[in-house]
């Protein structure tokens, strides 16, 4: 309301000046008198008082109060029975109180009206009961403001109001609509263990300092849409038994829902720092969705599909505005990160476009029924190579979970490259690993995406590998695994030790598997003396093993012969050596198994 027109009821005028203030006071006028109640007349007062029983309607529009005055007015309407101010109807529209304006316990048995008023100390209202409806609307509270306890029967409405201070409705009961649209609390707003019964409508609403909304009880919609905090918002312990929506609003810090309800289909959406929800439950169908986000998910309980997906663009609002984004006004990437679904059932878990990297997945129940839609991404091993170190190290490309990352940076003298500060990554190891990725290989493979789960068989490998429960014979038959082919995956690997192996035969056949000549034929027979049919034993002279120069073109071309006959587990009919038979034998064994592990591997990276 603009202070250089005058308002629409009968004002008091006291002090006007043509120049410098031409509506003077604002109050209207105390019935029977041309003077507001803070201009009256001592005795005129004293009688006004006298007149008012508890339980009168009374009008102060504009009216400016001290603390006594306030306090004289209050203890007229004071009930004898309770001790406390009872009111009928209450016209304190634009209204100033100088002082701390205490209205605790008092009963509004009508309509409570402060619209445009001013407090410019405390504002009390503790314990106070709202019979009718309860209007602030563009209320301005310059010191804290205090509804612990408060009763609203009505509808109440705070729409652009604005609180300086910290503000109180801990405990407060809203039993009609609560509208605080466009409101704005530039202190602390504590809602702890408030009741809505109605619809509690904090549209637009701006909480400069944190907000506390902990163990309140939403019965209808709450409605946060383009709400902004640039503190907390705690809903710590909240119910939220029908509201099918929360949000889009904009948090700078963290939005808490650990161990809050959710009674029926839900929508969450938040562009927030952190969004922590341990130990929430949900009770329907429901869907999150983020942006600029880290979510903890440890221990929630949904027993209904439920969707995390980040969003890629900004949120849009119903009539068609995109949400601002004002806390993230340089954040390059909007992406969601989890920090954790320890403790999840992830039968009913779908997870869209988030990065995993740092999540914990040890002590997930029902991983392997986990659907990842969209581009979910994981950690990664550290570079491949490390040259700094005897024996240099070298790792392979894969996708690596967080707590792995931690297993392989704690001991000491560890590779560089692993992260070891991996918050709540505790304990575990490859017993609890190998599982993990066991479950995360077989969700891939449901979604028919199995060359991604080909690096969570890797993982799994790797873990059974470095195992204590697993006997040492089989521990070698792993490591010989791993090395020979990456555990079938690595065809390069492979195809090196096949390299590896045909340069060898090549060598010790051509230094000791080929003959020095081709051996000759002998015919022996004997005729008979009677004459008669003669048999003849055709032999075969022994092959000599080569002397002098044995690495020759000549030699060398058959001896890659006989290789390349071994890799297709065929014989090439040279003549060899007793030595150059075995070094065969071994080459038409093992070389063919080293070709099968690297078409193994081609096969797994390029399969659908």
């Amino acid at each position: 309301m603009s202070t250089s027109e005058p308002p629409n009821w009968r004002h008091c005028a006291h002090g006007a000046d043509p120049a410098a203030d031409p509506v003077g006071c604002r109050g209207i006028h105390v019935p029977g008198h041309t003077v507001c109640f803070a201009h009256l007349a001592n005795s005129d007062r004293d009688a006004y008082l006298a007149g008012l029983a508890p339980g009168a309607s009374i009008d102060h529009r504009g009216t400016t109060f001290t603390e006594s005055l306030l306090d004289a007015l209050l203890n007229a309407l004071r009930d004898p029975a309770t001790g406390n101010p009872r009111l009928g109807g209450a016209g304190f529209e634009s209204a100033i109180f100088e002082g701390e304006a205490f209205f605790g316990s008092a009963t509004f048995e009508r309509d409570a009206v402060f619209r445009f008023a001013t407090f410019k100390g405390d504002a009390a209202f503790e314990s106070a009961i709202f019979e009718g409806d309860t209007i602030f609307r563009s209320a301005i509270f310059e010191g804290d403001t205090m509804f612990r306890s408060a009763i609203f029967e009505g509808d109440t409405m705070f729409r652009s109001a604005t609180f300086e201070g910290d503000t109180w409705f801990e405990s407060a009961t809203f039993k009609g609509n609560a509208r605080l649209r466009s409101a704005t609390f530039q202190g602390d707003a504590v809602f702890d263990s408030a009741t809505f019964e109605g619809d509690a409508l904090f549209g637009s609403v701006a909480f400069e300092g944190d907000a506390f909304f902990g163990s309140a009880t939403f019965e209808r919609d709450a409605w946060f849409e383009s709400a902004t905090f640039k503190g907390d918002a705690w809903f710590e312990s909240a119910t939220f038994v029908e509201a099918d929506s929360v949000g889009p609003l904009v948090c700078a810090g963290r939005v808490v829902l650990s161990g809050a309800r959710f009674g029926g289909p839900v929508t969450l959406s938040f562009a927030a720092h952190r969004v922590e929800c341990r130990r929430t439950r949900w009770s329907s169908t429901a869907e999150i969705r983020l942006r600029h986000a880290t979510v903890d998910f440890a221990h929630a309980v949904f027993e209904y599909p439920l969707t995390i997906a980040a969003e890629p663009d900004p949120f849009v609002l119903t009539d068609g505005r995109q949400l601002a984004e004002d806390p993230f006004p340089s954040a390059p990437d909007p992406g969601v990160r989890v920090a954790s679904l320890r403790g999840v059932d992830a039968a009913h878990l779908v997870l869209a476009d988030l990065d995993l990297s740092g999540c914990l997945f040890v002590g997930t129940v029902h991983l392997d029924q986990l659907r990842l839609e969209g581009a979910c991404t994981f950690d990664t091993a550290p570079p491949p190579v490390h040259w700094r170190r005897w024996p240099p190290v070298r790792f392979t490309e894969r996708r690596v979970l967080a707590e792995e990352h931690h297993w392989r940076a704690s001991p000491p003298g560890a590779v560089r490259g692993w992260n070891v500060a991996v918050l709540g990554a505790g304990r575990a190891g490859p017993l609890q690993l190998a599982p993990v990725y066991r479950a995360l290989r077989k969700a891939f493979e449901d979604g028919k995406h199995e060359p991604g789960a080909a690096d969570f068989y890797y993982g799994e490998m790797e873990m059974r590998r470095h195992a204590d429960d697993i006997p040492r014979s089989e521990r070698g038959l792993l490591t010989a695994y791993w090395a020979l082919s990456g555990y079938g995956l690595r065809a390069s690997r492979a195809l090196a030790w096949l390299g590896a192996a045909m340069l060898l035969t090549v060598v010790l056949l051509m230094a000791f598997g080929l003959a020095q000549d081709t051996p000759k034929q002998t015919a022996t027979g004997t005729v008979p003396a009677g004459g008669g049919k003669v048999t003849f034993e055709i032999d075969k002279d022994d092959p000599r093993n080569p002397t002098g120069n044995r690495f020759t073109g000549k030699r060398f071309e058959k001896a890659l012969n006989v290789t390349l006959n071994s890799v297709v587990f065929r014989s090439s009919g040279q003549d060899l050596t007793t030595a150059g038979t075995y070094i065969e034998m071994t080459s038409r064994l093992t070389e063919p198994v080293l070709l099968g592990l690297a078409v193994l591997a081609v096969r797994n990276r390029v399969k659908r």
